[in-house]
């Protein structure tokens, strides 16, 4: 009889269990709502480091190459990166904001800001998980 009630009681738990919704983190970006093309604020689209502007610049181009972007033109004077995303262009621009701070903004270049707010996002995402790296030259072979 005991063993019975227990096994009521654990299918009653299971039936009742499945029936509740699921709930995700509120706080974070849905997935869908990082591809779906949408107007996107421009504060979204700039972001200040603690790093060098010529840090700051390779770690752009490294996002750029990480994220599967097509570079179509680097120009390291002025400090901008012309790049493809999902079949719009972009810019990216480095600029010194004072001797330990720089500014990274993207752009994109028709002024329309409606687009995937995940493209600029996962560009950022990138140099806050590699932005502490040290830059190193490599061995010539």
């Amino acid at each position: 009889m005991e063993r019975t009630i227990k096994l009521f009681f654990t299918f009653l738990f299971i039936i009742i269990s499945a029936q509740l919704p699921c709930h995700a983190d509120d706080d974070a970006m849905l997935l869908s709502t990082l591809i779906t093309p949408q107007n996107v604020n421009f504060n979204i689209c700039t972001r200040t480091y603690v790093l060098s502007p010529e840090k700051l610049f390779y770690m752009a181009i490294a996002s750029a190459n990480a994220n599967r972007f097509e570079v179509e033109e680097i120009q390291s004077k002025t400090g901008y990166i012309l790049f493809n995303a999902v079949n719009k262009q972009y810019l990216a621009s480095v600029v010194k904001v004072d001797s330990t701070h720089s500014m990274l903004k993207i752009t994109p270049t028709n002024n329309n800001y409606f687009f995937p707010p995940g493209i600029v996002l996962n560009f950022f995402k990138y140099i806050d998980l590699y932005g502490s790296t040290p830059v190193v030259n490599l061995p010539k072979i």
